[in-house]
């Protein structure tokens, strides 16, 4: 039970770096791949001030803000001075291994010790329930567990909430506009230039985010940890379309949390059923081909049945 539990949480948490993801490739079809290094710098950073006593929740927004800064210099750097928006994305990330670095002065921190989310969700559950275990069906789970579960649902929740609501906005609209069509925004007298660095900025913020809820929910930062993020945010995002069937904005939001779950739940599957750890970065880079290739496919298939048929 513990380990769906954990599963299920970390799905939750990584859905912010997915629904991060969804703002850059889905909405500006920009191949930014700063989320290996920003979901990092989040981490490390919030790690840091952790464990110099500073408030969880100021240390998780430091961590937002600091993804929010190197998503605007990939914007600056593809916009302002052209440079090719995948190169820029790798001399940001590139960049920002040795800022990572410099901020925890080693390669990895813990934070265990530490006040963080984990424990003020622990506190809280404590204050409700004033026993230190749960039992479910059977299962015994930890109230530090089940307490930090819900408040990252609630937490996720309320930022794709968030998120929903402000590109319904005028500039929101302006932003998944410069996405579709960057002509026409430019001839409504919008400057598109500044919609994609804003776009990146917040991308990489809630990747930043997700990074340093993972540090404080893992109880460490690994200036390795953030490889692999782009992919996985990725998959997340193609599994929540294939399971919502559509891109209107709400369902798309929805998709990339339920496709981040889901995909957490097949990795801890895989884990449960014996999969080395070491084969799990080529086993999510063959989930993701799979959902590259899967609707392709599909569509090729129900095109074939008709002449099928006919003849």
């Amino acid at each position: 039970m513990s380990l769906l539990i954990g599963a299920l949480t970390l799905g939750l948490i990584f859905s912010l770096i997915a629904l991060g993801v969804l703002i850059s490739f889905r909405i500006f079809a920009f191949p930014d791949i700063t989320a290996d290094g920003s979901s990092t710098l989040g981490a490390a950073l919030a790690a840091m001030l952790l464990i110099h006593h500073v408030n969880p929740v100021i240390a998780t927004a430091a961590g937002f803000v600091a993804g929010f800064v190197a998503g605007a210099l990939t914007g600056t750097l593809a916009t302002k001075f052209k440079i090719n928006g995948l190169l820029a994305g790798i001399l940001v990330m590139t960049g920002l291994y040795s800022v990572n670095l410099h901020i925890m002065g080693r390669s990895n921190i813990s934070v265990q010790g530490s006040s963080t989310f984990a424990t003020y969700a622990e506190r809280a559950g404590l204050s409700v329930i004033h026993e230190h275990s749960l039992h479910a069906w059977g299962w015994e789970i930890s109230v530090q567990e089940a307490s930090f579960l819900v408040i990252s649902f609630l937490f996720v929740s309320i930022v794709g909430l968030v998120m929903y609501v402000f590109f319904q906005t005028n500039l929101g609209s302006a932003m998944r506009a410069t996405g579709d069509n960057r002509e026409m925004i430019r001839a409504l007298g919008a400057n598109d230039e500044n919609m994609v660095i804003l776009g990146l900025a917040i991308s990489n913020g809630l990747i930043a985010l997700g990074g340093a809820l993972i540090a404080q929910y893992q109880g460490f930062a690994d200036v390795q940890m953030g490889i692999g993020m782009v992919v996985w945010g990725l998959a997340s995002v193609i599994i929540g379309e294939a399971l919502v069937g559509t891109r209107q904005l709400g369902l798309s939001i929805t998709g990339a949390v339920m496709g981040s779950v889901l995909f957490r739940l097949l990795v801890a599957i895989a884990l449960r059923l014996g999969l080395n750890p070491n084969d799990l970065k080529l086993i999510t880079a063959l989930f993701v081909f799979v959902a590259l290739i899967t609707p392709a496919a599909l569509k090729r298939i129900a095109a074939l049945k008709p002449r099928s048929s006919h003849a």
